[in-house]
């Protein structure tokens, strides 16, 4: 008979063993902390035969905002660190059925959790109405006095992790035996404790998980801030391009029919896109500041300069007038001058006319605009114009880089400036690429690096066709033509409305430019409407 006994015990402790390292393996998968923390509870009553159960996390509570910088900015006084609060983090309960409310608790001796969290020594109860003499923590009967339950064993055990930090309590209520309520064995707290190690691993590691996402998130908005610094124009492009992106892949992913059906993009997915879109013009950084805020045909100092040469020309020939006049007045007399003064004064004018309306043709031909051929032949008779220096050195008016920049007939980027800023989209692959990503956010280089790239191979930097361009990278697409559309007005082109920038890109669809598809759900869905929100956050 003993031999039995010993031999069911023996099976039900392997059983149990076995459940344990199933649970930790599910544990250690778990990577949603919501779900992580059902699990945890769900599992520890299961394996107590536990009938309602909580869970509390240890938190910091900040009393205070960050220390400003300054001379002892950099040192480390552990006095200053945030104390801890036990928060109410999940409740489960197979009897009654109440709304949860999250709640926290100080972490003294007054409470049986927070006595295991101060302590980190299990808490054992028989009837939790009738507590052992000498306790320092009581029980608190409210829960039980408005639904009429009946908490009566009690089993609360610290989760600690191996170097001994206590992150949490599982408190266990009314272990069950053949449908009554028993108190807790030396066995189930054993198992308890086991699990709750376990789950102080996987706490902790989904604590750090969310660390270092909270990690990357500053540092993407940290690399967005620095390079939209360098451009002010563009301020705020790459958060409402990835508020764009973000709302079209939702709409892609909550298609039940047509092409998009069968496409779902998970968590990692969407973080992925998310990170891409934020990023996918920090390849910015690399080019020269003057060519990417360039505005105008000509650099405001190439303008100066012409300015100042006009200044210099205006003064030579007020000089050469005032000689004229002096060597006519020495040469004929001063009745002979006085008649002909008319006459100086009315070709001075002229000259100086000249001058004003020449420097009036360069100053509108810097401002970029489409213009058809020939518009420049007045830009190449004032290059032929010349002046005197002040060392008597004839010098023309425009020099010929200014006259090849002010001849451009589209925008204010010449061919080269125009390749320094494609150039943008390579410097942010290599800068991706430099970044260890975690395995399931791995695409976002290959995401980013195709943002300017065309269904028809007009694009750039490597004149992909359709089947090489991720659907990732075509949302992008999309949401950052628009929104160089639609931004506020930029020093180089005015905002268009929302109408006309969907005209736009709808042209862009029929020249086979951008995906047709995706343009239809971007407008179908109205995925426009979340232009300028909060960030998305995933």
């Amino acid at each position: 008979m003993i031999a039995d006994e010993l031999q069911t015990e023996l099976a039900l402790l392997a059983r149990q063993l076995e459940e344990l390292n199933h649970i930790g393996a599910a544990l250690a998968a778990e990577r949603d902390t919501a779900r992580l923390l059902d699990l945890i509870l769900s599992k520890a009553r299961e394996i107590t035969s536990s009938d309602a159960g909580s869970l509390y996390l240890t938190e910091r509570v900040e009393t205070s905002p960050p220390p400003e910088i300054g001379p002892h900015a950099l040192v480390d006084d552990d006095a200053d660190e945030p104390p801890k609060v036990l928060r109410f983090a999940i409740a489960q309960n197979a009897s009654v059925t109440v709304p949860f409310r999250s709640t926290t608790l100080e972490i003294t001796g007054q409470s049986i959790a927070g006595y295991v969290a101060l302590t980190g020594e299990p808490v054992r109860l028989d009837d939790a109405y009738e507590l052992p003499p000498g306790v320092p923590y009581g029980f608190n009967r409210s829960f039980d006095q408005s639904t009429g339950y009946r908490t009566q064993s009690v089993l609360a055990v610290p989760m600690r992790t191996p170097k001994g930090t206590i992150v949490g309590v599982v408190q266990l209520i009314n272990a069950s035996r053949g449908g009554a309520v028993v108190p807790y064995s030396d066995r189930q707290e054993a198992l308890a404790v086991s699990l709750a190690s376990q789950a102080a691993v996987a706490v902790e590691n989904s604590h750090l998980n969310a660390e270092i996402h909270r990690l990357f998130e500053g540092f993407v908005r940290a690399s967005v801030v620095a390079i939209e610094a360098r451009d002010p124009a563009t301020s705020g492009h790459s958060f409402r391009v990835a508020n764009l992106t973000v709302a079209l892949a939702e709409a892609v992913d909550r298609a039940d029919s047509g092409p998009f059906e069968p496409l779902r993009f998970s968590r990692d997915e969407m973080r992925a896109i998310r990170y891409a879109s934020l990023l996918h013009d920090f390849g910015k950084v690399g080019v020269r500041e003057e060519v990417l805020v360039k505005a105008k045909k000509l650099y405001p100092t190439q303008l100066e300069l012409i300015r100042a040469r006009f200044r210099l020309a205006r003064r030579s020939r007020e000089l050469a007038a005032m000689q004229e006049r002096i060597d006519f007045l020495l040469a004929q007399g001063r009745d002979a001058y006085l008649g002909k003064l008319p006459d100086f004064d009315l070709k001075l004018g002229d000259e100086l006319a000249i001058l004003e309306r020449s420097l009036a043709a360069i100053e509108a031909a810097n401002e970029p605009s489409v213009l058809p051929d020939g518009s420049f032949d007045r830009l190449h008779d004032l290059a032929r114009i010349e002046f005197l220096d002040t060392d008597g050195t004839s010098r023309p008016l425009l020099h010929d880089d200014e006259l090849r920049l002010l001849s451009l007939r589209k925008g204010s980027l010449s061919e080269a400036e125009r390749t320094q800023i494609e150039s943008h989209v390579m410097h942010t692959y290599r800068f991706l690429n430099q970044i260890p990503w975690t395995r399931e956010i791995r695409r976002i280089p290959a995401i980013a690096v195709g943002h300017h790239e065309k269904l028809n191979g007009r694009g750039y930097p490597h004149k992909l066709s359709a089947p090489q361009i991720p659907v990732q990278t075509r949302m992008m697409t999309i949401s950052d033509i628009f929104d160089a559309l639609s931004a506020s007005d930029r020093p180089y082109k005015k905002a268009v409305p929302i109408d006309r920038a969907l005209h736009i890109l709808d042209l862009a669809v029929k020249d086979g430019e951008i995906d047709s598809q995706l343009f239809r759900l971007f407008v179908d869905a109205r995925v426009f409407d979340k232009w300028q929100v909060e960030p998305f956050s995933y």
